[in-house]
């Protein structure tokens, strides 16, 4: 359920200064952020933009038995940004009530030692490695569901999760209503349903396997003008996890296959057949050192639409978080699994249990010409620009300045753009993009 672990109830100041019973798991997390972006890649954004943001949340959950009551409040906060931002409902969203859920824990259930729990109401949900389904920490925002999950697993922690849910469509969405800090609850609309299972196999001899299929269920409603996708997602994994001296991998394949139109417009009501993909791969060594080194060689492609009016081959990521693959989001956010083509190299370090970084660089092209290019939206549709989008440098460094209670992390991305990003018809060629973020966390 995606609530914070970073302390016990003991060791948690909340939870004594509060007088908490022991049934009680109570955590507060705040977390500051200053980014700024100069040279920006998006047609209508700021070229240069600064966003100072806040993240408040308190998460909480009684256990009666096997009885779970559970909750999560954030409230994101934004200030300073230009007027034609691209900062959103990712970053702004004020005073949400998250998670609200009750749940069901089934002790061995399916033998001795598994595990299972029933839950329904509101929830976060986060699957295999995050591409497709995820509740990532970098943005201040992210996805809930209103429904019911099943999440089991065994002793060997092998994992199934069987989900249906309605994912929450956020308020305010208006420039006004995000500048003023309006408080508007995010909605659960029957008009979009999103509902799967995920199996994972954690020994399979030395590897382990995981696989999914998703379904995406939507029309326009008064609140939300959608392409009406009615999508079937079926994807697999495989992967070895890092280990100091031996040889890990990971390679996750998903096919999209059902209907969908091309644009949100009103008057589009054209329904095309999808026949999409994505691949991401990966294969790394961690070195026997202090620092534990570990370099990482990477590949991702994810289509784009083509011209063939009769059908539409973007893939479309879903629910899924970039940031693992992509680089930082927030006024950045270059890339997602969507019309691209990508290959590069990462080398992470952890010097210490409390310091940690990472340098990852990638070169970047359109899988499709005429289509736009990842989340930048730059689209050259006669497809006569190229298909190189660019250079993208990345770094970060994380420090717990406390252990599980204070933590600092910078990070930054550098764009090279190619000829597509400067050339395009709705590119903005102002130069580079620099982007810088500082993070000031707290746990309690």
């Amino acid at each position: 359920m995606a609530l914070p672990t970073h302390a016990a109830a003991e060791e948690n100041p909340l939870h004594a200064a509060l007088g908490a019973p022991d049934a009680l798991d109570i955590h507060l997390q705040i977390r500051s952020r200053s980014e700024a972006i100069e040279g920006q890649f998006r047609p209508t954004a700021a070229r240069n933009d600064f966003l100072q943001s806040f993240r408040t949340i308190l998460t909480a959950e009684y256990r009666a038995g096997p009885i779970r009551i559970g909750g999560e409040l954030r409230d994101a906060r934004g200030y300073a940004y230009a007027q034609n931002s691209s900062a959103g409902v990712s970053e702004i969203d004020a005073v949400e009530p998250l998670q609200a859920y009750v749940a069901l824990d089934l002790a061995n259930l399916g033998g001795k030692g598994a595990t299972g729990r029933l839950t329904a109401g509101r929830y976060t949900l986060n699957l295999g490695s995050g591409r497709l389904v995820a509740a990532p920490d970098f943005p201040n925002m992210i996805t809930s569901y209103t429904g019911a999950l099943f999440d089991w697993k065994s002793a060997a922690k092998d994992r199934l999760v069987a989900f249906w849910g309605m994912p929450s469509l956020r308020f305010p969405n208006d420039a006004d209503g995000l500048r003023n800090e309006r408080v508007e609850l995010d909605r659960a609309r029957s008009a979009v349903q999103f509902f799967g299972t995920s199996y994972q196999r954690t020994k399979l001899g030395p590897i382990s396997a995981e696989a999914y299929v998703f379904r995406l269920v939507e029309h326009d409603s008064p609140a939300q003008l959608t392409r009406d996708r009615k999508l079937v997602t079926i994807g697999g994994r495989l992967f070895r996890s890092p280990a100091k001296g031996k040889l890990d991998f990971e390679i996750e394949a998903a096919h999209q296959t059902g209907r969908s139109h091309a644009t949100t417009a009103a008057n589009d009501t054209t329904d095309l057949d999808v026949d999409a993909d994505t691949v991401h791969a990966e294969v790394g060594t961690k070195f026997q050192s202090s620092w534990t080194p570990r370099v990482v060689v990477v590949f991702d492609y994810a289509s784009g639409d083509d011209r063939d009016a009769g059908r539409y081959t973007r893939f479309d990521q879903l629910y899924g978080a970039p940031r693992s693959d992509f680089g930082p989001g927030g006024l950045f956010g270059l890339v997602n699994r969507s019309n691209v083509i990508s290959g590069g190299a990462r080398v992470e370090v952890a010097p210490t249990s409390k310091l940690d970084a990472a340098v990852f660089g990638r070169e970047l092209w359109l899988a499709s010409r005429t289509d736009a290019f990842a989340n930048s939206g730059v689209r050259d549709r006669l497809g006569r620009q190229g298909d190189f989008a660019g250079t993208q440098l990345e770094a970060r460094v994380r420090y717990w300045i406390q252990p599980n209670r204070y933590r600092i992390e910078s990070g930054t991305a550098l764009l090279f753009k190619g000829d597509f990003l400067n050339r395009a018809a709705n590119a903005q060629p102002s130069g580079d993009t620099h982007y810088f973020y500082l993070d000031l966390s707290a746990f309690f």
